[in-house]
């Protein structure tokens, strides 16, 4: 997080989870539905949000997910990524004595200052997660043709990126003056651990 962020802002930027918890605060939500996860954390010396949570819900959580990352997006300090695993609570034995599988569902959501910041940390997940994969059968040494492909991806999306917020843009030199124009935001798809 931003070194300037406080707690205030905190409870506002996470006050999608704890609503739908249905507490009244972060201090009252921020308890975590099983006990042996420590819920969610600001660690405000070293700047930094822990998210181990669950809540019990439904489908419509998404929604209070990509509320939060819009509102942190705008305190953080770095990109991050968010693991969300849904559980499906109500598949029992008899479903999959049937041959039915359960409904969970896992996404990753990214947060960041700029989009840059959200496409450097999707970058880096995607090389760590290519590279661990591709171990097993070459030596890392090996791998960084393999690399270099992925960061012309990230070239190739990011520059298409910055070429559609040119678009809204006032051509150069037309008295376009300071504060015409505007920042792309932080937006995207948006950890446990948010610096």
């Amino acid at each position: 997080m931003r070194a300037d962020t406080t707690f205030e802002q905190l409870q506002d930027a996470l006050k999608p989870l704890w609503k739908y918890a249905g507490a009244r605060s972060l201090a009252d939500g921020a308890a975590s539905a099983y006990e042996e996860e420590p819920g969610i954390e600001f660690d405000a010396k070293e700047h930094v949000l822990n998210i181990c949570w669950t809540v019990h819900g439904d489908e419509d959580f998404r929604q209070s997910l990509d509320e939060m990352c819009m509102s942190l997006n705008e305190l953080s300090e770095q990109g991050a990524a968010i693991e969300v695993t849904f559980y499906d609570t109500e598949f029992d034995e008899e479903e999959e004595d049937d041959g039915t599988e359960a409904r969970d569902d896992f996404v990753m959501l990214f947060v960041g200052p700029t989009p840059a910041a959200i496409m450097q940390v999707q970058r880096d997940l995607l090389v760590q997660d290519v590279v661990h994969l591709m171990e097993r059968h070459f030596d890392g040494a090996e791998l960084g043709g393999v690399v270099t492909e992925i960061d012309k991806l990230f070239s190739q999306r990011f520059d298409a990126l910055v070429n559609s917020l040119e678009i809204g843009k006032p051509p150069r030199g037309t008295g376009g003056g300071p504060g015409s124009g505007g920042h792309g935001g932080g937006g995207g798809r948006r950890p446990r651990h948010l610096h």
